[in-house]
């Protein structure tokens, strides 16, 4: 056997890492549908990876990752469905082997339909989704759960995407997994009636999702592509179950077109390249096309647009700009001015007053920066001095900047925008240090 501290050791351990955050999602998904106990099926996923880690080092990395993970997570289901039913009293027996019937059954349909995950109806990840945005449970309770289970998020993420105490969000996320087991609900996707109740929650869980992949809230990368593309793709799903939801269109175009810039995000390194200084060359102008495509359809039914089409409205402004200076600001600030109508925040005031800045001059958008310095919900919210930072350059106060750029980066929990922020700082103190020179245009 290898030393588990063996260069070879070493990076298998980082492959079954990258795997498991692709693929954990769907194996608890699996076990879900077998247990239809959200936390067993959670503990089921984690043996199944517990046991990768003890037999990939010797076997090697199977041909089909995910289908071992799921096919040992699905094993260890059955096996606690067996020993509930072995250990439960005579008169639980009964319920407990239907219990395993029904387990059994469902493992069998869903070996059945492997080959058609991506069909609306046999998603289990789509199942799982609505599960988990039971109306039982309070909407904030749906969204916090289903990040968890879904996007493999952190507490701590989670909690930084509510701009919520970290405390809070896993109270709610454990009564959530409490009152789904007592409620021993059907893990499907439900029709009619019950599904519009639960769209609103699986939405805000998408856009969450999508966020933390378009900026990770903390960790060694900017990015995690591989939660955008998730998003995005039951995004797609959904919207083809839901083809004449505005809402449902709207946020499959704003996906759409923050996934066009991925690439342009970052440089070779890994390094951040903030929206200005991109390649907009490097964009993905396909995606650009089926964003704006999916706004056109959701612009075309009956009714105002929501907050996801507003949000997909603005991105496509951006979309269509050939650079930043090209961009319509003002009509951008119009589209924040209905956002605030529609879902007032203090994120969304915040990115308004960069559109203001950018529309009317920094400071403009520095006056309205300034009047969200006492917003309990951004005390802690790094992009608020990073932003109010960025004014302050722009408009020659570089000490001053300085000062905030250095308050983000200690805010700031990931580590390629702590750097870029303290970039950011040293370049404000090289300014400071050199001799006067008149100004330039930029």
């Amino acid at each position: 056997m290898r030393q588990p501290d063996s260069p070879a050791a070493a990076e298998i351990a980082r492959t079954i890492a990258a795997i498991w955050r692709i693929e954990s999602a769907k194996v608890v998904a699996h076990a879900a549908r077998i247990t239809r106990d959200l936390a067993l099926a959670e503990d089921c996923a984690q043996d199944a990876l517990l046991a990768a880690l003890e037999h990939w080092p010797e076997l090697g990395i199977p041909e089909r990752p995910g289908a071992w993970l799921m096919t040992a997570a699905k094993r260890r289901a059955l096996d606690h469905l067996r020993h509930r039913r072995l250990a439960a009293p005579r008169h639980e027996a009964l319920g407990h082997e239907t219990d395993l019937q029904h387990a059994i059954a469902a493992r069998e349909f869903s070996e059945m339909i492997d080959a058609r995950l991506d069909d609306a109806i046999g998603d289990e990840l789509l199942r799982l989704m609505f599960t988990a945005c039971h109306p039982l449970l309070a909407p904030e309770a749906r969204s916090a759960l289903t990040l968890r289970v879904m996007g493999g998020l952190s507490t701590t993420e989670i909690a930084r995407a509510y701009l919520k105490p970290e405390a809070t969000i896993a109270q709610r996320i454990v009564r959530a997994k409490r009152t789904l087991l007592e409620a021993r609900g059907p893990f499907e996707v439900p029709r009619g009636d019950a599904l519009q109740a639960r769209l609103a929650s699986v939405l805000e869980v998408l856009y969450l999702m999508f966020n933390e992949g378009y900026a990770a809230s903390a960790g060694p990368e900017w990015m995690r592509p591989a939660l955008c593309a998730e998003a995005l793709r039951l995004g797609r799903v959904l919207a083809g179950l839901m083809p004449q939801q505005a809402e449902v269109l709207g946020l499959l175009g704003l996906m759409e077109i923050q996934s066009s810039r991925l690439a342009a995000r970052v440089d070779a390194q890994g390094e951040p390249i903030l929206l200005a200084a991109q390649n907009r060359r490097r964009w993905d102008h396909l995606l650009i096309r089926r964003g704006l495509a999916a706004l056109a359809r959701a612009e075309a039914l009956v009714g105002p647009l929501g907050p996801y089409a507003q949000q997909a409205a603005i991105a496509a402004c951006h979309a269509r700009a050939p650079s930043t200076e090209a961009t319509d600001w003002s009509r951008i600030v119009a589209l924040y001015d209905a956002l605030m109508q529609a879902a007032p925040s203090p994120v969304v005031a915040l990115n308004r007053a960069v559109a203001v800045a950018m529309a009317f001059g920094p400071a403009a958008g520095l006056e309205l920066i300034d009047g969200l310095q006492d917003e309990p919900a951004l005390a802690q919210y790094h992009l608020l001095p990073a932003v109010r930072g960025d004014l302050l350059e722009k408009m020659g106060e570089v000490r001053a900047a300085r000062a905030e750029f250095e308050r983000a980066a200690d805010l700031a929990d990931n580590a390629r925008e702590r750097a870029l922020l303290q970039a950011r700082a040293r370049k404000c103190c090289a300014t400071v240090a050199a001799p006067a020179v008149m100004p330039r245009d930029r």
